[in-house]
């Protein structure tokens, strides 16, 4: 249960990061209350996680999510390009993820 609350905020990471962009400097006010949502949960649920996972491993899993989740939609959105390279390194960055889950 604690790794399934990991992933989620995780991925709420992503969430609030992009709402923040979309908030440009808090001046859009649907972003803006996304991000602050978004941002308290993901804040709530890796504090939960770290009760049980290790705060390096937790952290780390949860920046790793965030970082490829909104780059990944970045790129859907045409806001970046995806290149080769770059797909490596973030399915390198997944493996390192996946790979300290197996090790904890």
């Amino acid at each position: 249960m604690d790794w399934i609350v990991l992933i989620i905020s995780g991925l709420l990471e992503a969430v609030w990061a992009i709402a923040l962009g979309a908030s440009k400097g808090f001046k859009r006010w649907k972003p803006t209350l996304l991000f602050v949502f978004a941002f308290v949960a993901s804040m709530v649920g890796l504090a939960y996680a770290m009760l049980t996972i290790s705060v390096g491993t937790a952290y780390a899993v949860w920046v790793g999510i965030g970082a490829v989740v909104t780059v990944l939609v970045a790129a859907v959105r045409g806001e970046e390009r995806l290149t080769l390279i770059r797909a490596l390194l973030l399915l390198l960055l997944v493996g390192a993820v996946v790979g300290l889950k197996v090790v904890s």
